[in-house]
């Protein structure tokens, strides 16, 4: 796939850029495979690269000879952009919205970016496992760096170095990610200082509607208390939709299992919830 299969209109003169609280731009305007650049080419005011990956909308709107084009974007910014053409502005609109919903991620901008200075350091090595455990040197005689995950075979989901409690082998860590769902097994993802008391992330247990159970899972999460502590486990859903996920295959800890841990629920809104709220949002503050 070739990027100028899309781009009808590669560049336009005398384009107007409108956007609040700004002065008004005429430029250049054009349109790359991954970003709509406009430029004054005067010196004096700064070009807008906007990728094209931030566009949420494109709106056109033609008035007489000419048209505007209207880029709403996902952080909100408005754009309107003012062509002396209708032409030109039908196939600017046509091309940032064809190019703005390619769903192919090999064709994103990162992948193609090529920085004009010399790289200093590899970011993928700038968060090391070894050295973010020794930032809790008071908890790191409990825990391990386990690579269990390696080639994410485990868990698709996790990084391929996770923080285990030292006294879990891999191998119980692999029979307890199979009860798991997504394979998601409790790992560490912080500790307190001073009192060392942890908090763990994991996939819902798969005890399904028969209350099965898993030794090795238990294990793994009752090693986490010391003698006499207990512990909370805490269910982002509600006890109807936990039920709900047991008949399915999924479900909760049972008590009877897991002895030092006191379940609570705690639900928080679906997924869908947040984007109708947030398209709501920006409803708002369009109008």
């Amino acid at each position: 796939m070739e990027f100028v299969e899309f781009i009808k209109t590669p560049m336009v003169n005398s384009v107007i850029l409108r956007r609040p609280l700004t002065v008004n731009m005429e430029g250049t305007l054009c349109v790359t495979g991954h970003h709509l650049i406009i430029s004054s080419r005067s010196g004096k005011q700064e070009e807008l690269w906007l990728l094209h990956s931030n566009v949420d909308s494109v709106e056109k709107k033609l008035t007489g000879s000419g048209g505007v084009m209207t880029l709403k974007c996902k952080d909100f910014l408005i754009f309107h952009l003012d062509f002396q053409l209708a032409e030109d502005c039908i196939n600017v609109s046509a091309s940032v919205e064809a190019l703005s919903n390619i769903d192919n991620n090999t064709l994103s901008y990162p992948f193609f970016y090529r920085p004009m200075f010399t790289i200093q350091e590899n970011g993928w090595h700038a968060y090391q496992p070894e050295t973010e455990l020794n930032r809790f040197k008071d908890c790191s005689e409990d825990w391990r760096i386990s690579y269990v995950n390696q080639n994410f075979e485990v868990c698709p989901s996790y990084p391929q170095a996770v923080f285990v409690p030292k006294s879990i082998d891999d191998e119980t860590i692999k029979k307890a990610a199979s009860f798991r769902h997504g394979g998601r097994f409790p790992v560490l993802v912080y500790c307190h200082k001073h009192t060392k008391a942890v908090m763990m992330r994991s996939g819902q247990p798969l005890t399904g509607p028969s209350g099965k159970r898993c030794k090795e899972d238990e294990r793994l999460v009752n090693s986490v208390m010391g003698m006499g502590k207990r512990g909370y486990i805490v269910d982002t859903r509600t006890p109807g939709m936990a039920k709900m996920a047991q008949n399915k295959g999924g479900g909760c800890e049972l008590d009877a299992h897991y002895p030092q841990w006191r379940k609570i629920h705690q639900p928080i809104e679906r997924r869908h919830t947040f984007h109708d709220s947030l398209i709501k949002m920006i409803e708002g503050i369009y109008n």
